[in-house]
């Protein structure tokens, strides 16, 4: 078989675990058939509630799912934390600009000024809440400001420039939040166990190492928010003892002028000289659509390579929907540069020859189903195009992007949407294997690491089969 994982070959105790696991899941379809409530089908934001009352979906929780290679920094924790705990932090003050956008910083005893020209004066959010009516309805708001979580999406969200106003924006507002060094901290900890928790034991973050600050206004430098980084993970590892590590790939934003980019690949190339089982490479992250191209940036980015440096990329190329576009270029461009992954890849299918590329020299799609939905790529994620890259055996890794914005957590609910809807009744046991081991495969870590990582997760994967036979 040429599937996706259709190769593998399952050992008895697999094979009645996968008898277990497709009767869950056939039960469950021939119900959505009859009913025609398919949660792949719906937006993730309505289909959420029924993903969870889903066996399958329970089924997956357990299962350990290896890595997480498709992050981004500040979107991997619930925001619910970050309302209901720091927020509530000692010396937490906030301010609106003019277009009614929140800005937070934690400062003492100077004050500093207004982040933006025409924002107003910083406002202590403990006196704040001490004048409120209903402090619930004030912290319930915040958490909306936080998300894209709408009841309705299809209206809140009437095109790609509205949703990803609102998705950019958050990032903005949180940054205040998130870049307090405390809390910094505290961030990547508790992102690290939320996935650890999902039975993902190991991660790869899209890291821009925005500026962070203490308390005093003192601001660290990109070196101190790698050592952070790294300190973080090892403390994280001697509690969680199946915790595989987690790496960075070192971004700046595609809608910065390409000078900006050339001092940017210089700043990776540093960085991973300094700390190189930590830094794994480059990528340029934001809206594919608005920003620059591959192309655009074809000088910055050859740098590496013209100095005889290794510089691994992994860029995102084909987040679009507009065939044949300097922006749908982007794939060709990353394979031209060799990158060692393709975030997305959502315009793939449309290229057959870069595809075909590709898979001779096995350079794997990040899947990012939940985040393609959220941000109007795809409606109906049984037609996303992983569906052609599962079909045709075109080796995939399963990521949630930011989830945290999405209402999401964890890999679980993308594997969902990847099993049941993606995959159709022909993905297995064979599939989740084959898509949890290739994500350990294609990761940036050292043949060493790879090693030991995968007999950690094999002996979590018989202990997940043996949990399935007995269901």
């Amino acid at each position: 078989m040429v599937r996706l994982g259709g190769q593998l070959v399952l050992t008895k105790e697999e094979e009645e675990a996968n008898g277990k696991l497709m009767g869950f899941k056939k039960a469950e379809i021939t119900e959505a058939m009859r009913t025609q409530n398919f949660p792949p089908s719906m937006h993730f934001f309505q289909a959420k509630e029924l993903i969870e009352k889903s066996e399958v979906f329970q089924i997956l929780k357990k299962m350990p799912k290896g890595a997480a290679l498709h992050l981004h920094d500040f979107g991997i924790l619930d925001v619910d934390w970050l309302v209901r705990n720091v927020t509530y932090r000692p010396y937490c003050h906030f301010c609106i600009t003019p277009d009614g956008i929140l800005q937070f910083r934690f400062f003492h005893p100077t004050r500093p000024a207004p982040p933006r020209e025409g924002c107003s004066e910083w406002i202590l959010l403990e006196d704040y809440r001490k004048k409120l009516r209903s402090v619930a309805e004030f912290d319930n708001n915040l958490l909306k400001t936080f998300t894209l979580v709408t009841g309705n999406p299809e209206v809140a969200y009437l095109d790609q420039n509205v949703v990803w106003a609102k998705f950019e924006t958050i990032f903005l507002m949180i940054s205040g939040l998130v870049s307090y060094a405390p809390v910094f901290r505290d961030y990547i900890f508790r992102g690290l166990e939320d996935f650890y928790l999902d039975n993902v034991m190991y991660l790869e973050l899209r890291v821009t190492l925005r500026p962070v600050y203490e308390l005093n206004g003192k601001i660290q430098d990109v070196r101190w928010c790698v050592k952070t980084y790294k300190e973080v993970a090892e403390q994280f590892a001697k509690s969680h003892p199946n915790f595989a590590g987690l790496k960075l790939i070192y971004s700046d934003h595609r809608s910065k002028d390409a000078l900006v980019i050339k001092t940017s690949i210089r700043t990776a190339m540093r960085l991973r000289m300094e700390f190189p089982m930590m830094v794994a490479g480059f990528d340029l992250v934001g809206r594919e659509d608005t920003g620059h191209t591959l192309y655009d940036y074809k000088e910055a980015l050859l740098i590496p390579a013209m100095e005889g440096f290794k510089l691994p990329y992994f860029l995102h190329a084909g987040e679009t929907d507009w065939q044949g576009t300097s922006i749908d270029y982007n794939l060709l461009d990353a394979l031209i540069l060799n990158s060692t992954r393709i975030g997305h890849g959502f315009a793939l299918s449309k290229h057959p020859a870069v595809m075909e590329d590709l898979r001779r020299r096995d350079i794997p799609i990040e899947v990012c189903p939940i985040s393609n939905q959220v941000l109007k790529l795809v409606t109906d994620l049984r037609n996303h195009p992983a569906a052609t890259f599962m079909a045709t055996g075109h080796p995939i890794v399963v990521s949630s992007d930011d989830p945290a914005f999405f209402g999401s957590k964890g890999l679980s609910y993308d594997f969902y949407e990847v099993f049941m809807g993606i995959g159709g009744m022909e993905a297995d046991l064979r599939t989740l294997k084959q898509m949890a081991t290739d994500s350990l495969k294609y990761s940036a870590m050292l043949p060493t690491e790879k090693k030991t990582a995968l007999q950690i997760w094999k002996k979590k994967w018989s202990e997940f089969i043996d949990y399935l036979i007995r269901k």
